[in-house]
């Protein structure tokens, strides 16, 4: 695939190639909520209590206690529920279900 690399307009490409879920990494907590159940993932504590409306999963645990195998089954617990519809994204109970095409000036 080819496009912009600005979340939105790439998230928007993602999603009309049939993307069913996204799993969206942030360090500076994008508020990003799209058209597909988006799991947003915070990359340190920090962010993680700062946004806790933002964000789905903290994978600043990782840094804090060094265990990426605990993070990555709880991720995946947490992907294969969103996906069944047993549990909302923060951006699904927000109704944030944001398209962008074309990304024309500056956006903050």
């Amino acid at each position: 695939m080819t496009g912009l690399g600005n979340d939105s307009v790439s998230v928007t490409n993602l999603l009309t190639s049939q993307a069913q879920i996204l799993l969206f990494t942030t360090g500076r907590g994008n508020p990003l909520g799209t058209a597909i159940p988006t799991v947003k993932i915070a990359s340190n504590n920090v962010l993680f209590v700062k946004k806790p409306y933002w964000i789905d999963f903290n994978a600043g645990v990782v840094l804090e206690h060094g265990s990426v195998d605990t993070a990555a089954r709880e991720l995946w617990r947490l992907v294969l529920d969103v996906a069944s519809g047993r549990q909302h994204t923060c951006s699904e109970e927000n109704d944030d279900r944001e398209i962008m095409i074309f990304k024309d000036g500056v956006i903050l």
